[in-house]
């Protein structure tokens, strides 16, 4: 091999482990935060229709961070939620550090590929989308991407899917199949979770007083979207929740 092509190849070898591992974590992120807020930036829902149509990923994510979010989630599904990957580099280019949750319906390797490539920290799992084999086989992708997982479950039969031990674990309030949400449902698996993981409640969630009851029994993480994005300034409408706690 020549000199010059030797070099290139060392130098892209560097690059590739920096997509790998040059990530901030959302674990860690969740366990050193006061409040645990994941700030969900969120343009669209299938259920409710357009929520904020002209919603820049330049500006929320940033606001959110600034207002103090522990980390940041961005629905990167078009159809549905009006979202798209750029999404994510744009959040990044604009100055946005925190962990940011790449939140999709995941169901194929190519998926975490385009989540490293678009600068998230951490990839959401949903159990009701896949089964338990195909779940532990993107787990073990992920991290190989040096991507983190946070595993979604709702239900008590899925709760199974904990042992496949993510970096987090996530209780969705809102069923996916009728789309009506229950914050009631964090507080009832609370307890049926693993002791000592790190604990993410996850849509419906819109009093401070809410969050504190959900500390109280052992999440450390809270995913809120909707919300700061129905309010004119979401990131104003994060600091005056934050304020409150």
């Amino acid at each position: 091999m020549s000199d010059i092509l030797h070099d290139i190849v060392a130098h892209k070898r560097l690059e590739m482990e920096a997509l790998r591992s040059d990530k901030p974590s959302l674990r860690q992120a969740l366990l050193a935060s006061d409040t645990g807020i994941i700030a969900e930036f969120k343009r669209k829902s299938p259920s409710k229709g357009w929520i904020k149509e002209d919603g820049r990923a330049d500006e929320i994510p940033l606001a959110y961070q600034k207002a103090g979010a522990a980390a940041v989630s961005i629905l990167t599904d078009s159809h549905y939620f009006g979202g798209c990957d750029n999404f994510i580099r744009t959040a990044r280019e604009s100055g946005v550090t925190l962990p940011i949750l790449y939140k999709n319906f995941v169901i194929d390797e190519l998926q975490l590929m385009q989540a490293v490539l678009c600068g998230a920290s951490a990839v959401l799992l949903i159990a009701a989308c896949l089964t338990r084999q195909k779940c532990r086989e993107l787990i073990g992708k992920a991290h190989d991407l040096g991507l983190e997982v946070l595993l979604e479950m709702h239900a008590e039969e899925e709760l199974d899917y904990a042992e496949l031990e993510p970096d987090l674990y996530g209780i969705n309030n809102r069923n996916l199949g009728s789309f009506v949400t229950n914050v009631e449902n964090s507080f009832r698996l609370a307890e049926l979770l693993p002791k000592d993981v790190v604990k993410v409640s996850e849509s419906g969630i819109s009093n401070p007083a809410v969050v504190r009851e959900l500390r109280a029994v052992g999440y450390r993480g809270f995913l809120i979207g909707e919300n700061f994005m129905r309010a004119a300034s979401p990131g104003d409408s994060l600091r005056q929740f934050i304020a409150q706690l």
